[in-house]
C-alpha cells in the first residue's frame, strides 16, 4: 500500500511467478512423456517405443506413444498448481513484504529475527558497494576475480556487523529503559580502563555538567576512544574489557548497567557512523531506537521531524544512508543520538575525513546541542582547534592517564555567558580574512637521492598522465588531471574530499583505454585490507611471490624480506609474525604488508591513497620509513592524502586538487556561508529540546507509569528531577538478579524465554512428518489419504512460524542480531547470484562455515533468513518456502553439530564430506514433498496412495534420479566441496576471528593492576 492508500503492483515478482508457473506445466508434460503417461485415444503425435524396467522398477515404463489428448490432459492436470504459483507471485506483487519485516522488528514475538533481516536488507546495497570494491582491490593486486574474492568481502562485511551490532547495542535493543540523575551526566574517579592485562588509560577524577562542551585530546592510541566506549559501557558489556574504580553515568553504575539500558539517557556517535547504520533510509535511522521501544509510529515520526529540522538537515530526511557523504552521515548519526533527548553526548572523532564545510556544520551543531539544548557533549578529537571558539573544558591524554588540559584556541568560560561574544562565527570571519592573503609559494622539494639499478636519472619519468578524464556513474569525477613524477621522487595529492583523488589514482593504476599512463603504477587503495585474501602472512606472502614469477617478473628479494627491510625487523621479528593472521597485525604493519605485496611486481610507481588514516604516530613512522624505502630504491611515489604534515616529513612535492582539476589553482579554502551557523539563534525555538533556558537540561521522558505508545508529545516531557531514580537499575531484582515481570518471566537479555527447545524439537519433527507425507500417509486410514497433502502444506509454514518464534528467544544479544543480518544478506547475495543452476549453489558454502563456526542454532537461523530474505528480494515466496527454509536451516545446524576438535585441513576433509552429503539430502527432501505434485496421475513413478511403502519408495527414487540427485544434487555436492576446498580454511578463519560476543549479565572478576602515578 501506498501512503495515499492504493495498492501499488511490483511487476517484478509477477513475472518471476509468470516464469515458475510456465515452467512448472512444461515440466509436467516432460514428465508425462518421459515415463508413460501422454498416451489416449486421439491422434498419436509421436509414437516412440514403451520400455519396461527390470526389477526391481518392474512396474515402470518409459516412454511410450504420445497422443494430443494425452498432452492436453498433462497440462490441464498442472493449471490448478501453476494458478497456486500465479496466486502467490500476486501477493508479492501487490504486497511489500520488507515493510512487514520492519513493523515486526519493532515489537511482537519475532521481532528478533525480523530485526536481523531488517539489517540484512539494509546490508544488501553497501554488500554490493564491498563487492565492487574487493573486485577492484584484487584487479590492483593483479589477480582475476575468484572465489578468493569472498575472503575481503567476508572481512568487510563482518567489520560492518560489529558496528552495527555496537549501533544496536547503543539503541537499546532487547533493552530495559533505567532513570538516572540530569545533574550528575559523568562522574568517574580513580577509574581504570583495560584488556586482558594491559591497562590502556586511568581516570583520577573527571566530572562533567549537563550544558557544557567538552573535548578531550590526545594522539591515536592514546585512549580516547577507550575513554568514550568505557562510558557508553561498551568495554565491560561487549568488547570483553574490564574497568575498574567508580564510573557513574547519569548516575547509573556503568558495570552494572549495560548500553542497552542506558540509551535513552546516553547518546553515542561512534568512528565511521556510517557503518553502524541498520537502517536503509535516514528517516528510519534517525527513529530506530524508538521504533525499538515500540513507541508509536506518529510520535515517532513527529521527533524525526523536529530534530532533522533543528539540525538543519531536513533535506536528508528521505534519502538513502548509503547516498550521503561523511559530513552528512555524520549529522544523521549525531540526530539518531540526541532523538530520545539524552542527558550524555558521546562522539568519536567527528571531523575525521571531513572537508571544512563539512567540519564546520558539525562543530557547529555540538555547539548548539551543548549550549542551547542543554546536552552534556564530550567529544574525543584529533582537530582540537576546530572547538577552540566553542569547547567549554579541555582534557588530554598523556602516558594512560586523563589530565586537565590548557584550552586550544579561544576558549569562552562556561560559567558566563556573554562570553559568547567571540562566536563560532567571528571565529571563521577572522579565519577567512587569513587565507585571503596571497599564499606563499611553496618551498621546492628536497632532492633526492636514489638507488636506480638501471643507472636512470631522478628526472626520467616513472609515471606520467596528461589530461585525464574520469566519469563515475555519469557524474564527472576527474575533470582534467596532468601530472609527472621522476624516479625516486615523492608527491602528494592533496586537496578536500570529493576532489577526485582516489578516482585519479584508481585510473592510473588501472587505466581505461581511452587513458595512456607513462610507467607502470601500482596502487595501495585506501582500504588496504581488501588485498588480503589469504589467512596468514606468509601465505600472503608466498602468493604475491608467486603470481609476480607467473608474470614473468624476478625480484632481487621475496615479499617476505621486503616486508622485514619495511618494518625493520630481524629474524626473529619477522618469524613472529608470519603465522598470524594478516588483520591481525597492527594498523601500521597492515600498511606496511600491503606495500610489500604490491611491490612484488617491481613497479616503477608506488600510489597509495590515505597512508596515514587511523594511524598513531608510531604507525605514522612505519609507513613515512616504508615510503622513504620504495623512493630510495628508485620509484616514484604519489600519494593521495589530507595530511600535510606527513607530506612535509617525507619532503613531497605537492599536488593541489580540487573539483577533478590537477594541478588545481592554489585559491583560498572556500569555507561555508555562515547561514549555515547563524541559521540557529541562541534560543529556546533553535534548539534540540524546548527548554526554558540555555542552561536548562535535557528533558528525559519517564516510562514507569506509562506505555511507549501513549508518551507525551515532543515538548510536554516529564519535568526532571535532580534526584536519582531507580538506583537499582531496570529489570533488577535486590538480590541482583534479573526481575520478573507480571507474568513471572525472567527478563534475560530482554526478552522472555518461552517453550524453548521443545517447542523447536516439536516444530522440527512436524516439519519432517510434512516433508515425508507420502509416506506417512501409508501409515493412516485410507479414508485420510485424500487430505495428508494438504495438511502437510498447512502444517509446514505453521512449523516454521513455531520454529521461528523458538529460536528468536536464543537472539538476545545485539550482535547476533548483526552477525545474522549481514551474514544473511552474503547469503541471499550468493543464492540470487547462482540462483541454483544446475546446482550451482554457492550458499551452501556459507551455510556450512557459518554453521560450523558459530553452532547449530546460529547456522539454523542463517538457513531460515537467507531464504527468507531472498525470496523477500526476487519476489519468491510460495508453498514452497518453509520448506526451503527448514531444509536449508537443518544444512546449517548439521554443520554445527559435527565434532568441534577437528582442525586444519582434516576439518575441510570433514566439512566437504558433509557437504556433499547434505547436498544430497537437500535435494531429497525437497523432491518428496513436492513429488506428487509435480508427477500428478496417470504416470508409471506417479505417487499412489494405499500402494505398498515399496512401489512409492521405488518410484520416488527414480523420480529424485532422474530429475535431481544425477544432475543438481551432484553438481551442488561439487560445488560445495570445489568452495570448501578454496576458502573453507580462511573464511573459517575470519568467522572464528569475529564470533558474535554474549555480553554476560554479571560482571566477571577483573584484574586491579598498580598504575604508576
Amino acid at each position: 500500500m501506498t501512503r495515499a492508500g492504493r495498492l501499488q503492483l511490483r511487476p517484478g515478482p509477477l513475472r518471476t511467478a509468470a516464469g515458475l508457473a510456465a515452467f512448472f506445466v512444461a515440466a509436467r508434460v516432460v514428465y508425462r512423456v518421459l515415463f508413460h503417461g501422454a498416451d489416449g485415444s486421439g491422434p498419436v503425435l509421436l509414437p516412440l517405443a514403451a520400455l519396461r524396467l527390470p526389477a526391481p522398477f518392474s512396474w515402470v515404463t518409459l516412454l511410450g506413444p504420445v497422443t494430443l489428448d494425452g498432452l492436453w490432459d498433462a497440462v490441464l492436470s498442472a493449471l490448478p498448481i501453476a494458478a497456486v504459483i500465479l496466486l502467490f507471485g500476486l501477493l508479492n506483487a501487490v504486497f511489500d513484504i520488507s515493510r512487514v519485516f520492519g513493523r515486526l522488528a519493532r515489537r511482537g514475538p519475532l521481532r528478533g529475527i525480523a530485526r536481523a533481516v531488517a539489517v540484512a536488507w539494509s546490508t544488501l546495497p553497501s554488500l554490493g558497494q564491498a563487492v565492487r570494491t574487493v573486485h577492484t582491490a584484487q584487479r590492483l593486486r593483479g589477480e582475476k576475480a575468484g572465489p578468493r574474492m569472498l575472503v575481503p568481502v567476508l572481512e568487510r562485511t563482518l567489520e560492518r556487523a560489529a558496528a552495527v551490532a555496537n549501533g544496536l547495542e547503543l539503541r537499546g535493543f532487547g533493552g530495559v529503559a533505567a532513570d538516572g540523575e540530569c545533574d550528575a551526566p559523568v562522574s568517574v574517579r580513580d577509574a581504570v580502563f583495560g584488556f586482558g592485562g594491559s591497562v590502556v588509560l586511568a581516570v583520577d577524577h573527571l566530572a562533567l555538567r549537563t550544558g557544557m562542551l567538552t573535548v578531550v585530546t590526545g594522539p591515536t592510541g592514546s585512549g580516547k576512544s577507550t575513554l568514550l566506549r568505557g562510558l557508553a559501557g561498551l568495554v565491560d558489556h561487549v568488547d570483553g574489557g574490564w574497568s575498574t574504580g567508580a564510573v557513574e553515568v547519569a548516575g547509573l553504575d556503568r558495570r552494572r548497567i549495560p548500553p542497552r539500558d542506558s540509551s535513552r539517557l546516553v547518546g553515542v556517535v561512534l568512528q565511521n557512523p556510517r557503518e553502524a547504520f541498520c537502517s536503509e533510509f535516514v528517516r528510519d535511522e534517525i527513529g530506530l531506537s524508538l521504533q525499538l521501544r515500540g513507541v508509536a509510529s506518529a510520535i515517532v515520526a513527529a521527533r524525526v521531524d523536529e530534530v532533522v529540522e533543528r539540525l538543519t538537515i531536513a533535506h536528508l530526511r528521505d534519502r538513502s544512508v548509503h547516498t550521503l557523504s561523511a559530513g552528512e552521515a555524520t549529522m544523521v548519526a549525531i540526530a539518531a543520538a540526541v532523538v530520545e533527548r539524552p542527558i550524555l553526548l558521546l562522539i568519536d572523532e567527528p571531523l575525521a575525513d571531513l572537508d571544512a564545510h563539512a567540519r564546520v556544520r558539525v562543530v557547529a551543531a555540538l555547539d548548539r546541542l551543548a549550549h542551547d539544548a542543554g546536552l552534556c557533549v564530550l567529544v574525543a578529537e584529533h582537530r582540537a582547534a576546530a572547538f577552540g571558539e566553542v569547547a567549554d573544558e579541555w582534557w588530554e591524554i598523556d602516558g594512560s592517564s586523563l589530565r586537565s588540559a590548557t584550552p586550544q584556541g579561544a576558549s569562552r568560560p562556561s560559567s558566563d555567558s556573554s562570553a559568547r561574544s567571540y562566536s563560532l562565527t567571528a571565529g571563521l570571519r577572522e579565519r577567512r580574512a587569513e587565507r585571503a592573503q596571497p599564499p606563499m609559494p611553496p618551498e621546492p622539494a628536497p632532492q633526492r637521492r636514489t638507488e636506480d639499478a638501471a643507472g636512470s636519472r631522478p628526472g626520467d619519468a616513472a609515471l606520467a598522465a596528461s589530461h585525464v578524464r574520469i566519469a563515475v556513474g555519469g557524474v564527472i569525477a576527474v575533470a582534467d588531471a596532468s601530472l609527472s613524477l621522476g624516479r625516486g621522487e615523492i608527491a602528494a595529492l592533496i586537496g578536500p574530499n570529493g576532489a577526485g583523488k582516489s578516482t585519479l589514482l584508481t585510473a592510473l593504476a588501472l587505466p581505461p583505454r581511452d587513458l595512456e599512463v607513462v610507467g607502470s603504477p601500482v596502487l595501495v587503495p585506501d582500504a588496504s585490507d581488501n588485498l588480503f585474501t589469504c589467512d596468514t602472512v606468509a601465505a600472503e606472502c608466498t602468493r604475491a611471490d608467486r603470481s609476480a614469477r607467473r608474470t614473468g617478473l624476478r625480484s632481487a628479494s621475496t615479499t617476505a624480506a621486503r616486508f622485514a627491510a619495511l618494518l625493520c625487523l630481524d629474524a626473529a621479528g619477522l618469524a613472529e609474525r608470519m603465522p598470524r593472521h594478516p588483520r591481525d597485525l597492527s594498523l601500521g604493519e597492515r600498511r606496511c604488508l600491503a606495500i610489500a605485496l604490491q611491490l612484488a611486481r617491481s613497479p616503477e610507481a608506488l600510489m597509495i591513497d590515505e597512508p596515514t588514516r587511523g594511524l598513531d604516530a608510531r604507525a605514522r613512522g612505519q609507513v613515512r620509513a616504508a615510503l622513504r624505502h620504495a623512493a630510495d630504491r628508485g620509484a616514484a611515489v604519489l600519494m593521495a592524502t589530507h595530511d600535510a604534515d606527513f607530506a612535509e616529513d617525507l619532503g613531497a612535492r605537492v599536488l593541489r586538487m580540487r573539483d577533478g582539476v590537477a594541478p588545481a589553482p592554489d585559491l583560498a579554502l572556500q569555507l561555508p556561508d555562515e547561514s549555515c551557523i547563524d541559521a540557529a539563534p541562541a534560543s529556546s525555538s533553535s534548539s534540540v529540546q524546548s527548554t526554558a533556558s540555555a542552561s536548562a537540561p535535557p528533558t528525559p521522558i519517564r516510562r514507569e507509569h506509562s506505555h511507549p505508545s501513549e508518551e507525551s508529545g515532543l515538548d510536554g516531557g516529564v519535568s526532571p528531577s535532580p534526584s536519582r531514580r531507580n538506583d537499582a537499575g531496570a529489570g533488577l531484582g535486590p538480590s541482583g538478579r534479573p526481575a520478573r515481570n507480571a507474568r513471572g518471566w525472567h527478563v534475560v537479555g530482554r526478552r522472555a524465554a518461552v517453550g524453548g527447545p521443545l517447542s523447536l524439537l516439536a516444530a522440527n519433527i512436524v516439519a519432517l512428518a510434512a516433508f515425508t507425507w507420502p509416506f506417512v500417509a501409508a501409515a493412516l486410514p485410507t479414508q485420510a489419504n485424500t487430505a495428508v497433502p494438504w495438511v502437510a502444506l498447512a502444517l509446514a509454514p505453521v512449523a516454521v512460524l513455531v520454529a521461528i518464534a523458538a529460536l528468536d528467544q536464543t537472539v538476545r544479544s545485539a550482535h547476533i542480531i548483526a552477525y545474522l543480518g549481514v551474514l544473511a544478506a552474503i547469503g541471499t547475495a550468493l543464492r540470487i547470484a547462482s540462483t541454483g543452476v544446475g546446482g550451482v549453489e554457492a550458499v551452501f558454502i556459507l551455510l556450512v562455515l557459518a554453521g560450523r563456526a558459530f553452532g547449530a542454532r546460529f547456522g539454523m537461523l542463517l538457513g531460515v533468513s537467507t531464504i527468507l530474505l531472498s525470496s523477500t528480494v526476487f519476489g519468491g515466496f510460495g508453498p514452497w518456502t518453509p520448506f526451503q527454509m527448514f531444509a536449508c536451516g537443518w544444512v546449517g545446524a548439521g554443520a554445527g553439530l559435527l565434532p568441534r576438535r577437528v582442525r586444519g585441513w582434516a576439518e575441510i576433509a570433514m566439512l566437504c564430506a558433509y557437504g556433499a552429503a547434505a547436498s544430497y539430502v537437500f535435494g531429497l527432501l525437497l523432491n518428496l514433498w513436492f513429488w506428487p505434485f509435480a508427477i500428478g496421475g496417470g504416470t508409471a513413478i506417479s505417487y499412489v496412495p494405499g500402494a505398498p511403502i515399496t512401489q512409492n519408495l521405488g518410484s520416488f527414487l527414480l523420480y529424485s534420479l532422474v530429475t535431481s540427485t544425477a544432475g543438481w544434487d551432484t553438481l551442488r555436492a561439487a560445488t560445495t566441496i570445489i568452495g570448501l576446498v578454496l576458502i573453507g580454511r580462511p573464511v573459517l578463519a575470519a568467522l572464528r576471528r569475529a564470533k558474535p560476543v554474549v555480553a554476560d549479565s554479571v560482571m566477571p572478576q577483573v584484574p586491579t593492576p598498580a598504575i604508576r602515578k
